[in-house]
């Protein structure tokens, strides 16, 4: 407990230290924790930045526009159409340092527009574990990563965001919706819908941690314990197959390793497991 309250201590002086900010804010539990902890240190000099596109559930950037109205943040929102970058929708496997790259310029402008002198994203030091292209681009723009600055993981931001009421404390972890397709796999607007509404109906009936993979006609859940004990009964699971056929699948799967963060690297040659 004090190695955490010293490193939220340390996040606190890093922030002051920037004088202004403006955050990359995508609703999550980490730049949740990471805007209320700057807006408490900065007041008005933080601004909050989201992108509204079709690899962001619309839910999501409710939540997160809700969370800056009632904080009193100053929120911007805008448009980005991953789909229209070069190259991005063959789904390449630097598709994250795309989308991210494109982003990040976006926000930059925005903080230029406001007079920001810097961009803030929440990714922690968790991150580091895991194929991740989108920091190269974080690198080259210049946005800076505090959480990480701080040695702070995921599980001592979700318990400091619990202790300061922050509702996103135990909200699932979420990535964008083209992390559910294989690397190689085009990504169409009508396929990210596809997955948006078949993960809006599992978290409708109840499970927490969950992501629908795309594979073709067969749709894979990956899934936590709770998401488990759900698919127990039948009666859900034969709702679930003929909701997602509605929605276009033809075949519908569970993955018995259930949920983990970047299944899809699995696909990576270079990064398999020997």
């Amino acid at each position: 407990m004090d190695e955490m309250s010293g490193k939220y201590s340390e996040l606190k002086e890093y922030l002051q230290s920037l004088g202004s900010v403006a955050i990359a804010f995508s609703g999550g539990v980490d730049s949740t924790f990471l805007l209320k902890t700057a807006h408490e240190v900065l007041g008005d000099r933080v601004i909050a930045i989201t992108a509204r596109s079709c690899l962001f559930p619309e839910r999501e950037l409710r939540e997160a526009a809700g969370f800056c109205e009632k904080e009193g943040i100053r929120h911007f929102i805008r448009e980005s159409e991953e789909l229209d970058i070069e190259g991005f929708s063959q789904n390449p496997v630097n598709r994250c340092y795309l989308c991210k790259n494109e982003l990040f310029t976006k926000i930059w402008a925005v903080a230029r527009e406001q007079g920001i002198p810097h961009v803030a994203e929440g990714s922690n030091t968790d991150d580091d574990g895991d194929y991740r292209p989108g920091i190269i681009a974080v690198r080259e723009q210049g946005v800076i990563s505090p959480l990480r600055h701080a040695g702070l993981g995921k599980q001592e931001i979700r318990e400091l965001s619990r202790e300061m009421g922050l509702p996103s404390w135990n909200k699932q972890s979420f990535a964008c919706l083209s992390s559910r397709f294989p690397y190689g796999e085009r990504i169409t607007a009508e396929r990210l819908s596809m997955i948006d509404r078949a993960e809006q109906l599992l978290i409708d009936r109840g499970f927490h941690q969950v992501r629908v993979r795309y594979h073709g006609n067969l749709a894979r859940i990956e899934t936590d314990g709770d998401g488990f004990r759900l698919l127990e009964d039948r009666a859900l699971r034969e709702e679930i197959v003929k909701e997602f056929k509605t929605i276009g699948f033809t075949y519908v799967a569970s993955d018995l390793l259930g949920y983990r963060t970047g299944s899809m690297n699995e696909t990576i040659p270079e990064l398999k497991s020997p």
